[in-house]
């Protein structure tokens, strides 16, 4: 049988397939890039890179969720004072994707981020859905850094004698749910006095509204403008964070720290699972290879640099708020004024609520930049319609991708609320950082070159089953009876049960596999990290991001693979 492609012996069955994972060569992608109408402006060099990064990582995560990470919110399982701990193992499975993202910027300066690397290393398929994903990261990661944002600004009003009425200030669900459950405070009392037009209430959260639409202005305008306010605004919460470091030590009880890990080892992992949030951003500035100098060298640099300055800062944060309190009076949403309320430095309020006002606004501007480049490099691809890949001609920026983007981020503030929206938003960020370290075993080894970053190999043949023995045996001697558990349905691992069971034989056909192929260490150890990090997600974060996902493959089989540039080439008739 001849197929439609002309080669003798291809089934319809293995077209299909061999179209729906076609990878494209990198000469090809770079090729496309270095087209007149798609080249961006090339203005970040790797100063400016690590500013973006750190920009895009501090934010809403340390400012929110480490508070719960340390006392464990409803459940009360928290990391305690061992949330260092939690920082630490969450860094070393970002810094080994960080790696991986890293080789392949080295190999692949292009826009598009973990997309891009897709498409060259797994084929189209896996390149739309890790697209679809990143959709996730960054538009809707940007819903919850904007209700983040808005509480901390309202309450930088209400410090300047300034005051919005609560119908302004909080999202429809949010206060439709306070009623519901006849809730005393800010949301039964928007409900209470929101104006009524056509008999429907008018609630909606305005700041977070308002600095979506100032944020999406200033990623149109340029990306130079984006960059200096990014720079200026890391400048300032570094110095706040690390005056808030400064302040914290001097009210410091070491008898806080005892117990230091008060739940345990799985009170660390549970705490890990919870600020891993704060690691999200460093990928973005991936996407923006098409406007660095030099993004062979500078990209990798830019990424790990900003990773290991955030880490220290967490390191320190962690330390000094679980020695300055007890661990459980920080399950609250903003912990860094509450220990400074708890310890009578009242003066440090309206600083911290400073640092996190220009904190969110720097993570809301890199993720704006981020998004608008990777439906960009779609569009190139033909896997979206060509206006997402239109460059403003005076600008240089994606003009139209920048504006969907806005409203893609804008609309849902109006009817969703956060708590949704941080579990949707973790999960399809460690699936992208799952696909990059998979991508990197399966490219060809290189010899390093006389310049940009190069991926050491470690040979992990015996490497990858020795740790894999290593850590059953760790397992078994600290925690007796847990591979039992794992297959007994009323267990203690409870809904971890079958994602544990997966993550296990993950590992044992990786410790094959390494043996077999000889694959790298450093892509194996980042693939079971991310993984390990997937298994403490809800059953329910499952279901959503499923849903999620075939809402994704809908719209690729629609319109993506029926107008792919890769499909078209190799198929012109």
């Amino acid at each position: 049988m001849v197929s439609r492609e002309g080669r003798p012996g291809d089934t319809a069955w293995n077209f299909a397939m061999h179209r729906l994972f076609r990878t494209k060569p990198v000469d090809h992608l770079l090729a496309g890039s270095a087209r007149p109408e798609h080249r961006l402006r090339r203005t970040l060099g790797p100063v400016q890179l690590t500013g973006l990064g750190i920009g895009a990582i501090v934010g809403a995560g340390i400012f929110s969720t480490v508070g719960t990470a340390a006392a464990g919110g409803s459940q009360h399982i928290g990391a305690g004072p061992a949330l260092t701990i939690s920082f630490v193992l969450v860094a070393l499975a970002c810094g080994l994707t960080a790696l991986c993202y890293a080789e392949f910027a080295a190999r692949v300066p292009a826009s598009g981020s973990a997309y891009t690397y897709a498409y060259v290393s797994f084929g189209e398929l896996f390149a739309w859905v890790i697209g679809w994903a990143l959709l996730m990261e960054y538009s809707i990661g940007n819903i919850y850094v904007a209700f983040s944002w808005s509480g901390y600004f309202t309450n930088l009003l209400d410090a300047m004698g300034l005051h919005l009425p609560e119908w302004l200030t909080i999202n429809y669900r949010s206060a439709a749910a306070a009623h519901a459950a006849n809730t005393p405070g800010e949301g039964l009392t928007a409900w209470a006095t929101a104006p009524l037009i056509g008999g429907r209430r008018i609630i909606l959260d305005l700041p977070a509204f308002a600095i979506n639409v100032l944020i999406t202005a200033l990623c149109y305008v340029g990306v130079r403008e984006s960059r200096n306010a990014s720079n200026a605004m890391v400048v300032v919460k570094l110095a706040i964070i690390a005056l808030v470091i400064a302040v914290g030590i001097a009210h410091v009880d070491i008898d806080h720290w005892t117990p230091f890990m008060p739940n345990g080892f799985g009170g660390v992992m549970a705490g890990a699972s919870a600020v891993f949030f704060a690691y999200i951003g460093f990928d973005a500035v991936s996407t923006l290879a098409e406007e660095s100098r030099d993004p062979q060298r500078d990209l990798p640099r830019g990424m790990v640099l900003s990773l290991v300055v955030c880490t220290a800062v967490y390191i320190a944060l962690a330390l000094v708020l679980t020695g300055m309190v007890p661990y459980h009076q920080l399950d609250v949403s903003d912990p860094l004024a509450e220990v400074f309320a708890l310890t009578g430095v009242k003066w440090m309020l309206l600083l911290v609520s400073i640092a996190a006002v220009v904190a969110m606004t720097s993570v809301m501007l890199v993720f704006q930049l981020g998004q608008p480049r990777i439906w960009m490099s779609m569009s190139r691809d033909g896997l979206l319609p060509k206006p997402f890949a239109r460059i403003h001609p005076r600008y240089r920026t994606p003009g139209f991708s920048t504006i969907v983007t806005g409203l893609v981020v804008g609309v849902p503030i109006l009817f969703t609320d956060e708590a949704f929206i941080l579990d949707f938003t973790s999960i399809g960020t460690l699936f992208a950082f799952v696909l990059v370290c998979g991508g990197v075993l399966l490219m060809p080894r290189r010899e390093r070159g006389p310049s940009g970053f190069h991926l050491p190999y470690i040979n992990g043949r015996w490497i990858v089953p020795a740790l894999l023995l290593l850590a059953v045996l760790l397992v078994h001697l600290g925690l007796p009876g847990y591979f039992g558990d794992l297959f007994h349905p009323a267990g203690r691992h409870g809904d971890q049960r079958i994602p544990l069971l997966v993550y296990w034989a993950l590992c044992a056909a990786l410790a094959v596999l390494s043996f077999v192929h000889r694959w790298s260490l450093i892509p194996v150890l980042g693939l079971a990290s991310c993984c390990y990090l997937l298994t403490g997600m809800a059953v329910s974060n499952w279901k959503w991001f499923g849903t999620w996902l075939l809402i994704g493959l809908a719209c690729y089989f629609a319109y993506g693979h029926r107008h792919s540039r890769l499909a078209r080439r190799a198929n012109p008739v």
